[in-house]
């Protein structure tokens, strides 16, 4: 596997477990120093229930979810204004609030990431957690967001 290989492997699986990270944070309050812990000695790269965790890039998951958090209020106004009229972040389940912070803070803050790249990676995440509709649904939105943020 040539390097870019690896990296861009590595960052899919930081983003996946992003997202996850940010899910439980939502869920059961955990502390984000205890969250990271967590998943630094148990989750990245790990085997958990025959299910291999691809070896991540830590240094990016760290960024992903300190950095949602960090910016929790600026990414939920942005997200919240491209919402159809009579929606908010409040009706969407969970996972899907996790995927459209972390990508919303991706498009917003890695500059390195280009957009497209960000993009579809959020919608193979969506993949992981959903059917079809859903991931359309991340696309356009993340999309719109990506227009209005790196303008």
């Amino acid at each position: 596997m040539s390097r870019t290989a690896a990296r861009t492997k590595a960052r899919a699986a930081a983003r996946l477990a992003a997202v996850q990270a940010l899910y439980q944070h939502e869920m059961e309050g955990t502390a984000i120093p205890v969250l990271l812990h967590e998943f630094h000695q148990h989750r990245l790269g790990a085997t958990i229930e025959d299910v291999e965790y691809a070896e991540a890039d830590v240094t990016f998951f760290d960024d992903l979810v300190t950095g949602v958090t960090a910016r929790a209020g600026e990414i939920d106004t942005l997200v919240e204004a491209k919402l159809s009229t009579g929606w908010t972040l409040e009706r969407l389940d969970k996972p899907m609030k996790a995927i459209l912070r972390a990508g919303t803070y991706e498009l917003l803050a890695r500059a390195d990431v280009p957009v497209g790249a960000a993009i579809s990676s959020y919608v193979d995440v969506a993949h992981a957690f959903y059917q079809k509709r859903e991931a359309g649904f991340v696309n356009g939105l993340l999309d719109a967001i990506g227009k209005q943020v790196r303008a």
